[in-house]
């Protein structure tokens, strides 16, 4: 086995990618849904989905949950980690939902009215409880607070009340918990959004706790921001804890990884490698999680496809030779430093992956064991058959 194939394979033995439970049910856009046979009705379907996606992978063990969406109130949450168990996999980050309520108008956590914070924050706290009885590490948490129009309401004083809520929510984490703390600069609030960028959400997790980390969703960024330079900053105060991953055109467009600039994903990979080689092979504790939105693509297909290419540019990644590049800069030689990461990036680093996946017992391609596999089709039937008898024809629902 060549060098260059070892390291791929220890990268990979690294690298794993937790799938949102949302990902595998009807979604769309504010103007509509586009249904599909095959997707999941509720949260059996989705962990059967997930549990699919890992066993063709090998690298999808955890599957993120919506509290709203995916826990029924009388159910009793050991139940759920034992239906994903069933399926293969288990229950990852925890994630509340402070945006579906009509009371949630005017905001969440930072909204003007008392009654309504306190209401925020007594779901937030038992999601955080939730995750304890699931044996969830992660709570995550988006949050939709902003405003629309100047003079709406004191951006101050929203920031004030959230700093208050993210501290009780702190007080409430076990020792093995994190709170991972998202931003994004607009949608749904257009004028300002209460946790806009990497430095709010840096300020608030700082001042919240040390069980408090920043989230970057891959897609939250404005045009032309150079998102692996804010990775850089994050890892190195020791402030990233985790990823959602996708891509976009214009801004949170929810798009398949890599679909429309994979050398801003691989960029990003190269500075957690090359934090991790600074550190002596230590790796930081990174949630990787894809966040997407499938609205055209088949579901399932469209996830394997995110986790298959973030593979092969988590692999391409690992490849820079770390201490030649040090060289280089050491000497100004900006061409040559430059070209090893092209190098790396241009690499074809399928036949180790392939490889890597054999070695687990995996197929090599697992989008063609997908297909092969007959999975889409009989789900799609039994799905198709369900919806009918539930009388949920034309529904589409995240839950």
């Amino acid at each position: 086995m060549s060098t260059a194939t070892e390291r791929i394979h220890r990268a990979l033995d690294r690298f794993e990618i937790e799938l949102p439970s949302w990902g595998f049910a009807d979604t769309g856009t504010r103007f509509g849904k586009f249904l599909q046979d095959g997707a999941a009705i509720d949260l059996d379907d989705k962990l059967a989905d997930a549990g699919h996606v890992n066993q063709l992978t090998g690298c999808c063990p955890q599957v993120a949950v919506h509290v709203l969406w995916d826990f029924k109130p009388d159910e009793d949450p050991k139940e759920v980690a034992a239906k994903a168990a069933a399926k293969g996999v288990r229950i990852g980050s925890i994630n509340p939902n402070l945006f579906q309520d009509q009371e949630y108008k005017l905001g969440s956590l930072c909204h003007p009215d008392a009654e309504v914070r306190a209401a925020a924050r007594k779901h937030v706290e038992e999601s955080i409880v939730l995750g304890q009885q699931v044996a969830s590490r992660v709570v995550t948490l988006w949050l939709a607070d902003g405003t629309n129009y100047p003079g709406q309401d004191s951006i101050r004083a929203r920031k004030q009340r959230l700093e208050g809520c993210l501290r009780e929510f702190h007080n409430k984490l076990s020792a093995e918990q994190v709170f991972l703390v998202e931003y994004k600069p607009f949608e749904p609030a257009f004028y300002h959004t209460d946790l806009a960028d990497w430095g709010m959400s840096y300020v608030h997790s700082k001042k919240m706790g040390p069980q408090a980390k920043v989230l970057v969703d891959t897609g939250h960024h404005y045009q032309g921001q150079n998102i692996e330079q804010i990775v850089a900053y994050l890892l190195d105060e020791e402030m990233l804890g985790g990823f959602h991953l996708n891509d976009r055109r214009y801004a949170d467009d929810d798009l398949t990884l890599a679909s429309i600039d994979p050398y801003q994903i691989f960029r990003i990979f190269f500075e957690i490698h090359s934090y991790a080689h600074d550190k002596g092979g230590d790796y930081p504790a990174i949630e990787y999680m894809v966040d997407q939105s499938h609205n055209l693509k088949p579901k399932v297909e469209a996830m394997i496809q995110t986790v298959t290419r973030a593979q092969e540019l988590w692999a391409k990644a690992s490849l820079v030779d770390f201490d030649r590049l040090a060289r280089h800069r050491e000497a100004g030689e900006i061409v040559d430093a430059e070209a090893l990461l092209q190098e790396a990036f241009q690499a074809d680093v399928r036949a180790a992956i392939g490889e890597w996946r054999e070695s687990k017992g995996l197929a090599a391609d697992p989008l063609a064991a997908h297909r092969e596999s007959g999975y889409a089709a009989a789900a799609a039937a039994d799905r198709a058959k369900r919806r009918k008898e539930l009388g949920l024809d034309g529904a589409a629902s995240y839950a």
